[in-house]
């Protein structure tokens, strides 16, 4: 019972860690570390009632590691199912939907995420 408790708990915090990082401007629910800061004029959105694509860039003086490290234990508790990493390039999938998240530039750090759906 004590280890379930725990497990509990532990679940509980990364959840509330997850919903206490800033929003990406444009996409429903993609948190984005404080480390990192949205370039607005840089978004991207276009699409229809069957396929849509949503781009932003994120930019902060960090590491694409860091990074990596804060989504891979961020998106699952979203629903995202990490699909492999290609480079620099780490790939989520969740329901009709494709997220990557690319490093573009190293310093500053920037990085694309990009949310392709199709119906």
């Amino acid at each position: 019972m004590k280890k379930i408790l725990s497990l509990f708990v532990v679940c509980l915090i990364a959840v509330q860690s997850a919903l206490a990082a800033p929003f990406i401007e444009g996409f429903e629910d993609l948190p984005f570390p404080d480390t990192l800061h949205q370039i607005p004029a840089d978004n991207l959105s276009f699409g229809n009632e069957e396929t849509s694509l949503v781009e932003a860039y994120l930019s902060g003086n960090t590491s694409f590691d860091k990074v990596e490290k804060f989504y891979l234990e961020t998106l699952p508790q979203l629903g995202w199912t990490f699909a492999g990493k290609k480079n620099r390039i780490l790939s989520f999938v969740r329901e009709n939907q494709q997220l990557e998240i690319a490093q573009e530039g190293e310093q500053p750090l920037v990085v694309r995420i990009t949310v392709k759906s199709q119906n």
